[in-house]
């Protein structure tokens, strides 16, 4: 298992989605085993936004900034010698020199940075959460400086997540999600009974480690070796915070979004944010296993293509995966709209999660459904910037994005309090005429909105960049897409209706039952379609993963 290495981009995505869809799949019980026990409750907003902080923090340094910096700098130093070199055998000096340099000062800089902010967390929280009470904001306070723990364990994983990634080790990383959420589970389901909500946070300390310990082993059998350095005065440690300041500012910004979505929703009626967090967390189940299992299978790949001035198999790297994601996450997308109330009920719809809280995170899920292509193709774009070793590109992009999002997010939640037609049109289209206090709704169409804005920039900037983007292959596929896609459609919202009649709409297994078999129908027809057109992504992905069966054989 510590050995197993992916041999293409395809088959790197297929072992990430395939453990994003358990990650998923138990992220999703998570939610269900948090809605059960909580429902959209006030408890469970205090909990949602101690997050936001220690998120803060991970979104900026780890995922934002070492995340992106290393592996283009890891490459240079090994691009070289990488072809050459033995499974598992002694790494260059100067790479050891860079990886541990990088580890022991990462630490020290974490430790430092929530440290200090959690000396100062009670005065940040009141501009997090200015609608909550005196004692809500002290538990946030105090759930939030226990939660500083994870990001500091998150940093050091992140490190070693990059040596896996570097050498195809895809086997390992993607375990590292799941056990991450295996941690918060346990933490729900053994911790909060003892310790009330802070077993909440005990689980996610948990799971945090979980993640970075089974990353070292295969580290360590790709040839990782410890050793004490530190040196902030070395070139690649200069270079990786060189890459990383304009990322860290993009980033900030992002986070900042969502700490300004939190502080709007905390001022609506009580759960607003957890209807939010709920519906956010459903959206991002096709675009983590789909949009970000391809950008991170094929961010070592574009790395090592550009590193040895290898532009035209980059672009064809670069064109097959957009297309690949286009693929799946169109039909994945028209499936959840229009089993969106069906999804929720499925994983939400238990205990104190009420019918109101159920219609209003459908309605939400439904509106995310418009961008989840959007967000499924920008970390793509975004690690085709990093390759470049350019990171303000997208920054630009993503800051001007976020300044957007903060006025369409006022503007679309004042328009839903005061404008009886933009509320009554939204209310019709997503059967909410008899819900009150349907304002956080405005939130998910605001970030949506801006998803498909901040895609076309992006595009547009990268072709300026590269000066081919095989925009022909790219809208051949889509075309066909689009024609398979609209019978599927039609089809599916007709069986739903159908299975409807014939299953108890009370029971989970009713539910479930006329979910699972109105989706498989529709996705029938769409591959059914896509093989009619002959669309290559078919034949591309069956091909990856039978070339990665046939040298495991």
């Amino acid at each position: 298992m510590f050995h197993h290495r992916a041999r293409t981009i395809t088959f790197a995505a297929f072992l990430l989605a395939v453990s994003g869809v358990i990650s998923r799949l138990l992220g999703l019980v998570r939610d269900r085993l948090l809605a059960g026990r909580f429902g959209a409750s006030a408890e469970l907003d205090i909990y949602f936004a101690a997050f936001r902080i220690p998120d803060f923090v991970y979104g900026i340094l780890i995922i934002g900034g070492i995340s992106v910096a290393f592996l283009p700098i890891f490459s240079d130093y090994f691009h070289k010698e990488s072809d050459d070199r033995k499974e598992g055998g002694e790494w260059p000096r100067e790479a050891t020199e860079f990886v541990n340099n990088l580890l022991n000062s990462f630490l020290l800089l974490l430790v430092a940075i929530c440290g200090i902010l959690a000396i100062f967390t009670p005065l940040i929280i009141n501009f997090i959460i200015p609608g909550f009470s005196p004692a809500s904001k002290e538990l946030t306070v105090q759930l939030t400086r226990l939660m500083f723990l994870s990001p500091i364990i998150f940093g050091l994983s992140s490190i070693f997540s990059g040596v896996l990634q570097y050498f195809d080790k895809f086997l390992v990383y993607s375990l590292a999600p799941i056990l991450y959420n295996l941690g918060i589970i346990f933490g729900i389901i053994f911790l909060v009974p003892i310790f009330g909500i802070y077993g909440l946070a005990y689980g996610v300390i948990a799971g945090a480690l979980l993640h970075l310990l089974i990353q070292i082993p295969a580290a360590k059998a790709s040839g990782f070796r410890y050793i004490f350095i530190i040196n902030f005065r070395h070139l690649g440690l200069k270079k990786v915070f060189k890459l990383m300041i304009p990322r860290l500012i993009g980033t900030a910004a992002d986070n900042f979004n969502l700490i300004v979505i939190t502080a709007i929703a905390s001022t609506l009626a009580a759960g607003s944010i957890a209807i939010f967090n709920f519906a956010n967390n459903l959206q991002y189940f096709p675009i983590g296993i789909v949009g970000v299992s391809f950008a991170v299978s094929s961010f070592p790949v574009f790395s090592r293509f550009l590193a040895n001035g290898q532009k035209k198999e980059f672009l064809e790297n670069f064109s097959s995966s957009f297309r690949q994601i286009m693929f799946l996450v169109i039909p994945v997308s028209i499936l959840m709209f229009i089993l969106r109330a069906q999804v929720v009920r499925l994983v939400l719809g238990s205990g104190a999660f009420d019918w109101r809280d159920t219609r209003l995170t459908a309605a939400c899920v439904g509106i995310f459904a418009f961008g989840i292509l959007a967000n499924s193709l920008i970390p793509l774009l975004t690690r085709a910037f990093f390759s470049h070793k350019d990171t303000k590109t997208p920054v630009t992009v993503g800051v001007s994005s976020v300044i957007l999002n903060v006025i369409f997010s006022l503007l679309f939640v004042h328009l839903l309090k005061e404008s009886a037609s933009f509320r009554d049109f939204w209310a019709n289209l997503l059967r909410l005429q008899d819900v009150g206090n349907i304002e956080v709704i405005g939130l998910p169409l605001a970030l949506s909105a801006v998803a498909i804005i901040q895609l076309v920039f992006l595009l547009v900037f990268l072709f300026k960049k590269t000066g081919d983007l095989k925009a022909d292959e790219i809208l051949k596929s889509l075309k066909k897409i689009f024609i398979a896609v609209i019978p599927m459609a039609g089809f599916t919202y007709f069986a739903a209706k159908v299975l409807a009649e014939l299953v108890d709409m009370q029971t989970f297994g009713g539910i479930f039952l006329q979910t699972a078999l109105a989706a498989a129908a529709g996705a029938s027809v769409y591959l059914l379609n896509a093989f009619i057109l002959k669309s290559p992504e078919i034949n591309f992905i069956k091909n990856s993963i039978l070339k990665q069966l046939k040298r495991i054989q």
